[in-house]
């Protein structure tokens, strides 16, 4: 039975959870949401599809004790305890195994060599599967064992082209040589599959174990990996492992002057757009493709994978090493309707009509662009393509780009279902001289629907609390002449792990996303200005201008105080005694 790659692995975990035991909503709630993050909607998605007539996976009955609830019962596919049996592993031992990674490497090489590494694993032991399936078909068909072994081989029955001397376990026979083996892999790799050279052509094994102490690091890196297959794990799963990398080391990345946007802040983002099935989304500073990997998630988890496949991704990235990263973290996702490009998207972007006329339209635009770069004055654009077109409404500043991104992104909206969502710098909402023209020009044409003023501490490279900005050329009548201010500054809870850190938790981005949707004011969140009010403040449009969140009065139980006091106080009494009794035996 050919089920669907997102079916086939939910119905898998399912099973080797229920085997043919009874089972209600609320239990496969609880295990597909451990093992995919899916929501009750999902989850109801994948009931009905394993109770479709032509795939007959589930059984329901009605709760003899309660008729308003059902039970479920799945039926067992030929072999699933045999695949089971394979050990498929859970989101825990993923996790396992990036920490140990993580540990070796720490802050002493760059964090991509366990990304690549990663990514050769997956590759690798899927060729083996891939080889193993057809190998089995074409045995059964009557082919010889060293006719199906050739075969089997070819690239067409594989997402990529990889020579059998260079699968995971033969790069790592010699353990003498697994840099230049490595080194050697790539470099095949690339040559073979196109598509791949941009992620793995820089990547340079033999430099990066030049010294005694990597090379060591290397060896005990493909012994971690080694440890586990990666033919059977979910790409939910595999993908939230590549995400964990990433945000385990944005901290330090973020010295060094990366930018890893916190996913919760994509959330809310595209919680806000929602995009759609056949719709465009286009990030023009797309980094690691969080933002349209998140807007993918979004369209699956409300619909199903085969829907998600039926959005359009397109990404800009000027780093080749991040583009190549962001193409990884796409591959591993298993998201594949995609098209990602390497440039500077403000002088040279990408994406042009069919005729080159001018740059490409998309129904979703959504970024988190570099905050205040530094460059890209009216000198600079103008040596920019169709910088008419995208730069109508000013040029920025030389110290700050900001409003250059803004506008380019404005540009790249469709002209009647164009949605702008973009994270910047608060500073650029209320800053005078050109910023402020460009404003109140994009004001003046009713383009700006929402400013959300976020919590402060959500980033890794900025304490400041950033803002996010929702701009729309199709505003429904009743928010014409209007903008919906939202101060989102308490929406927040205390970052499980990074102690200096927030997050927004579920909660919030379900307030914060609903007070959007309604477009309604409520006391110290939210408040719909008109144009006529902003434009006596200058056309500023800093959120606490307009909404400030009410303070309130803190409750204090006294006697609770007094007595926590009297406990602190004893401590000290005990502590003080233990210090006199150390000093007199040492004296």
């Amino acid at each position: 039975m050919q089920l669907q790659n997102w079916l086939k692995e939910r119905y898998k975990i399912l099973f080797a959870q229920f085997q043919e035991r009874e089972f209600e909503r609320e239990d496969a709630v609880r295990v597909l949401t451990e093992m995919f993050k899916d929501d009750e909607k999902s989850v109801n998605v994948v009931l009905s599809e394993l109770r479709k007539p032509n795939v007959h996976l589930l059984d329901v009955n009605f709760n003899q004790s309660d008729a308003r609830r059902s039970i479920y019962k799945l039926r067992k596919i030929e072999g699933i305890r045999e695949i089971l049996s394979k050990n498929t592993l859970t989101r825990g031992d993923i996790e396992v195994m990036l920490k140990k990674a993580a540990d070796l490497v720490r802050t002493r090489v760059d964090y991509k060599f366990i990304l690549v590494l990663l990514f050769l694993k997956r590759i690798s032991d899927k060729w083996d599967v891939e080889f193993k399936q057809r190998y089995d078909e074409l045995i059964s068909d009557g082919f010889s064992g060293e006719e199906a072994k050739d075969e089997a081989k070819h690239s067409s029955y594989h997402d990529f082209d990889v020579p059998e001397e260079f699968l995971w376990d033969n790069i790592r026979k010699d353990t003498n040589q697994l840099s230049e083996q490595f080194s050697k892999a790539l470099k095949v790799l690339s040559e073979r599959n196109p598509e791949l050279k941009d992620i793995l052509g820089d990547v340079d094994f033999i430099q990066f174990a030049s010294n005694k102490e990597n090379a060591e690091i290397l060896h005990d890196l493909v012994e971690v990996f080694s440890a586990k297959r990666l033919d059977n794990v979910s790409p939910d799963i595999l993908g939230d492992a590549y995400e964990w990398i990433l945000s385990y080391f944005a901290p330090q990345k973020a010295k060094e002057g990366e930018v890893y946007t916190p996913r919760e802040v994509i959330w809310l983002l595209v919680n806000i757009l929602m995009p759609k099935e056949n719709e465009s989304v286009y990030d023009p500073a797309s980094a690691s493709n969080g933002m349209l990997i998140i807007s993918y998630k979004y369209v699956e988890n409300l619909h199903g994978k085969e829907t998600a496949d039926k959005i359009f991704l397109y990404g800009q990235e000027a780093n080749p090493k991040t583009t190549a990263l962001g193409m990884m973290n796409l591959y591993i996702h298993g998201i594949e309707n995609h098209h990602i490009m390497q440039g500077d998207t403000l002088l040279y972007p990408k994406f042009k009509n069919d005729d080159e006329s001018g740059i490409k339209k998309f129904n979703i635009v959504i970024a988190n662009p570099p905050w205040n770069q530094d460059g890209y004055d009216e000198e600079k654009l103008k040596k920019g393509s169709f910088w008419m077109q995208r730069f109508k409404y000013g040029f920025s500043p030389k110290q700050s780009a900001d409003w250059a991104w803004i506008q380019h992104m404005l540009a790249s909206a469709d002209e009647n279902t164009g949605m702008v969502g973009v994270v910047i710098d608060n500073g650029c909402l209320f800053r005078g001289g050109k910023e402020e023209a460009i404003r109140a020009k994009i004001l003046e044409c009713d383009l700006i629907e929402c400013v959300i003023l976020l919590p402060e501490k959500l980033f890794y490279n900025t304490g400041a609390p950033g803002a996010i900005m929702i701009l729309n050329k199709n505003k429904v009548y009743e928010r014409k002449g209007k903008i919906l201010f939202i101060n989102a500054s308490n929406e927040f809870e205390k970052h499980p792990e990074v102690r200096k850190l927030n997050i927004l938790a579920e909660k919030n981005i379900k307030a914060i996303s609903e007070i959007y949707k309604n477009f309604k004011e409520t006391d110290g969140f939210s408040r719909v200005v008109s144009l006529d009010e902003i434009k006596q403040n200058d056309y500023n449009l800093n959120v606490t201008l307009y909404v400030f969140p009410e303070e309130k009065e803190e409750e204090i139980d006294v006697h609770s105080v007094w007595e926590e006091l009297k406990e602190k106080e004893e401590e000290i009494e005990e502590i003080e005694g233990k210090i006199e009794k150390f000093l007199k035996e040492i004296m």
